[in-house]
């Protein structure tokens, strides 16, 4: 049984000991993050506009004179600053945070997994921030790669860990794989990290 063993564990090195590299996963997704992007930047000029008009326009009124007591003619108008304040701050807060996500969710999409010759580390290679030009590509070792779960068990992403990297990197099954089986013994296996 040991010996059963033994023999597997060396036919698995050498399936992984590659003689060239080998792209194990591809999914070329420019247009769409393109076209996010430029959601995700006409969404951040939206609310900066409308932060520039909360702050601008939208003063309170002035006291009135003495006299009877003010009629309720705008019951929408602020009647302090803490208000238009707040709002402005609302605005550009909520502009900067989609900015923000079409910047961070290109860089965590992967474009490309390839298994570098000898099939010690393996290539990995995102797209842009809002979707322009190519964006990082990094290689780590194997052993610091972790699929979090097979690919059959996910509908849509392949969530993929990398170590000393924060958050997840995605791995969409829309995606072509080329050698299905060398990617679940290298990057589609699960590894304690």
């Amino acid at each position: 049984m040991a010996a059963a063993a033994a023999r597997a564990a060396v036919a698995l090195e050498l399936e992984v000991a590659v003689p060239r590299d080998v792209i194990l996963f591809r999914h070329e997704r420019g247009p769409f993050f393109r076209l996010v992007g430029l959601f995700c930047v006409g969404q951040g000029c939206f609310w900066a506009g409308l932060a520039h008009f909360a702050f601008t326009a939208l003063r309170p009124a002035p006291s009135p004179a003495p006299g009877p007591a003010p009629s309720a003619d705008d019951p929408l108008r602020p009647r302090d600053h803490k208000w238009r304040l707040g709002f402005t701050a609302s605005c550009l807060t909520l502009g900067s945070l989609i900015v923000a996500a079409g910047c961070v969710f290109p860089l965590r999409a992967v474009r490309r997994v390839t298994l570098l010759r000898g099939g010690a580390a393996v290539a990995i290679s995102t797209h842009g921030p809002l979707g322009l030009g190519r964006g990082p590509s990094f290689t780590v070792p194997l052993h610091h790669v972790s699929c979090r779960a097979h690919r059959s068990e996910v509908p849509a992403m392949i969530p993929l860990k990398v170590k000393g990297r924060p958050f997840f990197f995605l791995l969409d099954k829309r995606g072509q794989l080329y050698n299905a089986r060398l990617f679940d013994v290298t990057v589609g296996a699960y590894r304690k990290l």
